[in-house]
C-alpha cells in the first residue's frame, strides 16, 4: 500500500446470494483528506463501511486501512480509527459520561478527553443523562464524542449528520474540517444528500448499485453538476408543489451553492 494512503480497496465485491451489494468497488482515500462517499440508500456505502472496519469480510478483492490488510489482526490498527456505523448507538442504561468513560478505558485514551469530548460536541447539559433517553440528535453527539475519544488518525462516520438540527450540521462540519486541517486526521464520510458533502469533502466518489461510478475533486464534480431542467406543467397543484423551497433546495446544492445558505432557505 502507498504510505500516503489511509484507506484502499481493489476490486472489493460483497454478495449475499444473488445480491450485489458492492460490485468491484476500487477506493484510494489519502491521508490527511476528507473523501464524502455518497449515494442513495442502498447504493451500498454502509457494506463498503462495515467491509474498511473489518465487521464483515468481502467475498473477494482486497481492503487496506492505515497500510495494514482488514483481514489480518485488527488490533494493529483498528484502535487509531474511530468510526460511527448506521446509526448512534450507546448503552441506554449508562450516563453520557459514563459511556465515554468506557470507551476511553478501551481505547486507552487518555482521562481529560472525556471531558473535552463532552465540551467539544456540547454535551455539557446531558452529561449525567442516561443515553437511553437522548434525543436522535445528542444520540448522534455522542456517537461522534466516542469516535473522536482517543484522537484518532481514520474516522470513518456513516451518515454523520444524521438526526442533527442546522446548528448542529454546521457544528459538526466545522469540527470535521478542524480535525482534518489542523490534526491531520482522515476523515471518510458518506452520506446520500449532495449538499452535506459537497461543502466538506476534498473529493467526492459516487457509488450507484455497489459500483464507484464517478470520482472527482469536489469543485469538479459541482461544475459538472450545473444544469437545467424544462417541463410543462397541466397541473396547477403539481406545478405548485414543484416550485416549493425544495425544489429550491435541490438547485443550491446541484450548483454549488453555500450549504448555510441552503440550509436556512
Amino acid at each position: 500500500m502507498a504510505v500516503d494512503l489511509a484507506i484502499r480497496a481493489r476490486d472489493v465485491r460483497k454478495e449475499y446470494g444473488a445480491v450485489h451489494a458492492v460490485d468491484g468497488l476500487d477506493l484510494a482515500v489519502h491521508r490527511g483528506e476528507i473523501y464524502g462517499f455518497l449515494g442513495r440508500n442502498g447504493a451500498g456505502k454502509t457494506t463498503t463501511i462495515r467491509m474498511l472496519l473489518g465487521l464483515i469480510r468481502p467475498t473477494a478483492g482486497v481492503v487496506e486501512v492505515l497500510g495494514h490488510d482488514v483481514a489480518g489482526p485488527r488490533r494493529e490498527w483498528l484502535r487509531r480509527v474511530g468510526f460511527l456505523v448506521e446509526s448512534a448507538s450507546a448503552y441506554p442504561n449508562l450516563t453520557v459520561r459514563e459511556n465515554l468513560e468506557l470507551h476511553r478505558r478501551l481505547t486507552g485514551a487518555p482521562r481529560r478527553s472525556v471531558e473535552e469530548q463532552i465540551e467539544r460536541l456540547d454535551l455539557g447539559a446531558y452529561a449525567t443523562r442516561r443515553a437511553g433517553t437522548l434525543s436522535l440528535g445528542n444520540k448522534q453527539r455522542l456517537s461522534l464524542a466516542r469516535a473522536l475519544l482517543h484522537s484518532p488518525e481514520l474516522l470513518v462516520l456513516d451518515e454523520p449528520a444524521n438526526g442533527l438540527d442546522p446548528a448542529g450540521i454546521v457544528e459538526v462540519r466545522e469540527l470535521l474540517r478542524s480535525a482534518a486541517r489542523d490534526h491531520g486526521v482522515t476523515v471518510f464520510m458518506s452520506s446520500h444528500i449532495l449538499a452535506e458533502v459537497a461543502h466538506l469533502a476534498d473529493r467526492i466518489g459516487i457509488v450507484h448499485a455497489g459500483r464507484l461510478v464517478e470520482e472527482a475533486p469536489r469543485d469538479v464534480l459541482a461544475q459538472r453538476a450545473r444544469e437545467y431542467l424544462a417541463g410543462a406543467f397541466t397541473e396547477q397543484q403539481r406545478q405548485d408543489a414543484l416550485l416549493t423551497a425544495d425544489l429550491e433546495r435541490y438547485f443550491l446544492a446541484r450548483t454549488g451553492a453555500d450549504a448555510e445558505a441552503v440550509d436556512r432557505g
